[in-house]
């Protein structure tokens, strides 16, 4: 088979589960790499900065791992908010920037895993991806805190949404560039 798809379940931001079978992390994430390997996901090759100011060509091969990865994103835009998600993406930057110096001990990456283990609480539920020729494609997601609505995201129908509301909001919105406009027009 030249693709497959795979179900991943998560709960409070962590994988429990791949294709309905719940497994220990150590056993979920072998499962993934069989899985991932033979279709050639995961496979990296990159020039690094290094701690020390050094560049480093690095190939790296994590097949569940990228799954992983990908699942995971797509349910937070699932079940987290535009802005928790820029705040979670600036603070994993430092995560990772302090894991990598080997500073596992430092009270600040402890305080950001209270952050991260708060926010996520709610991603919760599961998704499809296809495998195909190293890439990993979502197909479906789904989950009980899931924060999109059909009857509120439809801009033709629904009770919650008007579209008159839109005139307003993008005058109002954009009057700080109207502003700079009309004193760049000295008017």
């Amino acid at each position: 088979m030249f693709y497959r798809y795979v179900e991943i379940g998560l709960e409070s931001g962590l994988p429990v589960s791949v294709n309905g079978k719940r497994l220990s992390p150590a056993s979920l994430l072998a499962e993934l790499n069989e899985i991932g390997g033979r279709h050639g996901i995961g496979r990296i090759d990159m020039v690094e900065n290094r701690l020390v100011g050094m560049k480093s060509r690095g190939v790296y091969e994590t097949p569940g791992g990228t799954i992983l990865f990908a699942a995971a994103r797509e349910l937070e835009f699932l079940t987290l908010d535009r802005e928790t998600i820029q705040v979670k993406d600036s603070l994993a930057l430092k995560y990772a920037e302090l894991v990598y110096a080997g500073r596992w001990f430092d009270p600040l990456r402890e305080s950001m895993d209270a952050f991260m283990q708060k926010i996520t609480e709610t991603t919760t539920g599961s998704v499809t991806v296809k495998l195909y020729k190293g890439s990993v494609t979502v197909t479906s997601r789904t989950s009980p805190f899931s924060l999109y609505r059909q009857d509120i995201s439809s801009f033709e129908s629904g009770q919650i949404y008007d579209q008159a509301d839109a005139a307003g909001f993008i005058r109002l919105y954009g009057l700080p560039m109207r502003v700079r406009a009309m004193l760049e027009q000295g008017i």
